[in-house]
Formats: C-alpha cells, sequence, structure tokens
C-alpha cells in the first residue's frame, strides 16, 4: 500500500473517531471501514489479524452499549464544547499513557470543560457525574474501541515494515 493510500486510511479513520463525539455519525464503522479497505489492500497476514480482531472487538463494544442506559446527552445539558475536550482528552491520554490513559483523560476533559463553563469544582463534578450518566458511558466504550483498532492499526504499520 501506497503512502497516499495509508493516508487516506488515516483520514478515513480519524472522521471514524470524531465520528464517534458527533450523534448520527457512524464513527465506529468508519473506523472499521478504514481498516477494511487497508486489510484488503495489504497482503499480510497480520492486516487480516487486525480486521478479524477490530470486527470482534465492535461487536463487544456495541453489546456493552447495548447494556449501558440510552444516551440523553443533550437533555443533560452535554455541549459540543464538552464533546471536543472529552474526546481530546481521551485521544490525549491514551497516547501518554497508552490504551489506560484513555479512560482518566475522557473524565478529566470533560471536567476540565465543565469547569470552564460552570466556574466552580462542584459543579463541575455533579456535572460530569450527570453527563456520565446520561450516556457519557456509552460514547467512551464506543471511543475507546475505536482507540484501540486505530492503536492497532499503527502498531500494524508500524511493526510490519
Amino acid at each position: 500500500m501506497g503512502a497516499w493510500e495509508l493516508l487516506l486510511v488515516g483520514v478515513v479513520m480519524l472522521l471514524g473517531l470524531c465520528g464517534v463525539l458527533v450523534p448520527g455519525v457512524p464513527g465506529s464503522w468508519l473506523v472499521w471501514a478504514g481498516t477494511a479497505w487497508w486489510a484488503l489492500q495489504d497482503p499480510r497476514g497480520l492486516a487480516w489479524g487486525v480486521l478479524v480482531g477490530a470486527t470482534l472487538l465492535l461487536l463487544l463494544s456495541q453489546a456493552v452499549r447495548w447494556q449501558l442506559p440510552p444516551r440523553r446527552l443533550r437533555e443533560s445539558g452535554a455541549t459540543r464544547h464538552m464533546a471536543v475536550f472529552a474526546g481530546g482528552g481521551a485521544l490525549l491520554g491514551f497516547c501518554v499513557l497508552p490504551v489506560l490513559g484513555a479512560l482518566p483523560g475522557f473524565v478529566g476533559g470533560l471536567y476540565v470543560a465543565e469547569r470552564a463553563r460552570l466556574g466552580g469544582h462542584g459543579e463541575a463534578v455533579t456535572a460530569v457525574r450527570t453527563a456520565l450518566r446520561a450516556g457519557g458511558w456509552s460514547v467512551f466504550v464506543e471511543l475507546f474501541a475505536c482507540l484501540l483498532i486505530v492503536g492497532a492499526w499503527v502498531g500494524a504499520e508500524l511493526w510490519g515494515r
């Protein structure tokens, strides 16, 4: 696979990661489509292993999301600003402390957004709890699965070359 094709696969996956945070956009399926496109163009067995792992992980994340409360983020007062901070925090945490850092980064991003909006620590903590109960955990599960898939793709590309 050429550099331009890899760049396009990366763009599709990045759009998928952003799409997880936007209601109505099938973000996890964009990440899977990017992985499938890459695996179909790459003859190595590693690519097919990543695709099978991505498929199983997305199915598992969907099953977990069905067990969580439905997303009612708008009713809880969640804003786009909050989604950007939560997603950025999860991505930053995932990179700083691989895999495990996504959870504190997600919650920390929510807290920073709410602290900036509301001004006080107590109000921000209450708002974060409300957002997580209103569907934030569902968003986190989907985002975490997509981050794992993108991380596996990057690792396979770096390790396989």
